[in-house]
């Protein structure tokens, strides 16, 4: 039996207070963003859902296209051949790929032992010759690709982006957090210089910081990831991390600097203005629909969505108020030229289904709201009422919509501050994460023996190297007692 069979959507939220995560699946599935589908750890993204994401990708997409990047599009089988080039990489991968090695009118049961088994039984049955993986990421098939397109210094730099679908096959799956199948941006580049590569990695780290925190209100933390945590095959990751109502984080995008690694492995190399052969530096970047999760968890309430206006589908819901026909048709012809919810139910349940949704703001129209030439305003976040003139009201709301922004940024911001750390001690660590969650800021010796102590002890990891450290710090790791070379923040997460 499939997941969507299992589970018929909830008629009441679960309150936050009582179990975060069933009432972070109740608000997704009570307000038709999503859905499982019968394939295990597959959603089906519904038109609410994908209207945020759209417009999250319109918020990136011009934020790099300003900066000469273009789409491209490349394709989602890789060879098995180009996969196993980058043995780091792979490593890293290597549990979560599918792959595919028949192709047929009907699946055949027992597979070939070898690839000459393979290419002998090919024809008559329709076993590949050389498997193939479902992209879990696509370095391993842009970069023979880019090999080709890569000659000289003036074939640089390269800045490619594609929006697509990755498969990653997951055990334990959440709606938008985690699942088999996700949509994402994946950006690679390719420069002539480490130094170029760099700043690469950096502006689109501050592109995914502004899609956060101006776009989806939800503050974040930039820095570089550790050793342990940096992604498999890079020289180094960035990343920008969230703090959930829960007191969870949430990697929210990374950036990575790759080195010459990607280009040594698939021999992207190129003529530099001496005249000398030299592999080219590579990026890459990715941002998925998880952080269409990470904006319900950090902002929604025990009634449901709480949405950023600027990527939120509805941003003002009309509902009109009437008693009887003739009270009827006066308000209808008030709301003639605009969209209003129409539809034959009552005001109550219309104002239920707007607010579990989070439409930021609610406009209510009854006879004397028109016969004042007035509107009520609900403001989601704050359950105020507001009358307004309709006269100029557009100026109004877009004013109104900006305060809301604003306001629940700060009200992220001060749940985060609420819930950072500077422990002094060792135990200090331990007895914070026994009680509850959070950030914890700390000097930490960067070693890896330690990290995996504290992971298998506390259950948390390093989010990430903080590139804006204030106040001070020891010296000394608060776990292991050696010399501190870096500052951390350590949280458990999604």
């Amino acid at each position: 039996m499939s997941e969507l069979e299992e589970q018929g959507v909830p008629k009441h939220l679960t309150k936050m207070s009582e179990n975060f995560d069933r009432w972070y699946t109740d608000v997704i599935r009570m307000t038709e963003m999503a859905d499982w589908s019968g394939v295990r750890g597959m959603m089906v993204v519904r038109p609410y859902g994908y209207a945020m994401w759209e417009l999250i990708q319109r918020a990136f997409d011009d934020l790099i296209k300003e900066s000469g990047h273009e789409n491209a599009y490349f394709p989602l089988l890789i060879p098995h051949e180009y996969f196993v080039k980058e043995a780091e990489h792979v490593e890293g991968f290597a549990p979560e790929v599918a792959w595919v090695q028949y192709a047929g009118p009907k699946p055949v049961l027992t597979p070939p032992t070898t690839w000459t088994d393979a290419e002998k039984r090919q024809q008559e049955e329709g076993w590949l010759a050389q498997p193939l993986v479902i992209r879990p990421t696509s370095e391993t098939i842009i970069g023979p690709v880019m090999k080709r397109y890569i000659q000289s210094h003036r074939d640089l730099p390269q800045l490619l982006n594609q929006w697509c679908n990755v498969l990653r096959w997951e055990m334990r799956t959440r709606l938008f957090l985690r699942t088999a199948e996700f949509l994402w941006q994946e950006g690679h580049t390719f420069h002539a210089t480490h130094q170029e590569a760099g700043e690469e990695v950096l502006q689109i780290l501050e592109n995914y910081r502004e899609v956060a925190e101006e776009w989806l209100a939800i503050p974040v933390v930039k820095g570089r990831k550790t050793e342990v945590e940096k992604f498999a095959g890079a020289e180094y990751t960035t990343s920008i991390e969230a703090m959930m109502r829960d007191g969870l984080a949430l990697q929210a995008g990374t950036s990575h600097h790759f080195g010459q690694n990607f280009s040594r492995a698939y021999e992207i190399e190129f003529s530099n203005r001496e005249n000398q052969r030299e592999l080219a530096y590579t990026t890459s970047w990715g941002m998925s629909t998880r952080m269409i999760g990470g904006l319900v968890m950090a902002h929604g309430d025990d009634s449901g969505l709480v949405m950023p206006p600027r990527v939120a589908p509805v941003q003002v819901a009309i509902v009109p108020i009437f008693r009887d026909d003739d009270s009827r048709r006066t308000v209808e012809e008030f709301l003639a030229p605009l969209t209003a919810d129409r539809r034959d139910d009552r005001p109550g349940a219309k104002f239920a289904h707007w607010e579990i949704r989070g439409v930021p703001l609610r406009l209510e129209v009854g006879p004397r709201d028109v016969e004042a030439g007035q509107v009520t305003v609900v403001d989601r976040l704050s359950r105020e009422k507001t009358a307004l003139p309709a006269a100029g009201l557009a100026e109004r709301l877009t004013a109104m919509l900006e305060d809301f922004h604003g306001r629940l940024y700060q009200r992220a911001l001060d749940f985060r501050e609420q819930h950072t750390y500077r422990p002094k001690s060792k135990q200090e660590l331990i007895d914070i994460y026994k009680q509850g969650n959070g950030f914890s800021w700390a000097p930490f010796c960067d070693r890896t023996e330690c990290e995996l102590e504290i992971k298998a002890e506390l259950g948390v990891t390093t989010r990430n190297q903080p590139f804006k450290v204030e106040g001070e710090f020891g010296d000394r790791c608060i776990w292991c007692g050696d010399p501190a070379k870096t500052v951390v923040i350590f949280a458990r997460s999604y």
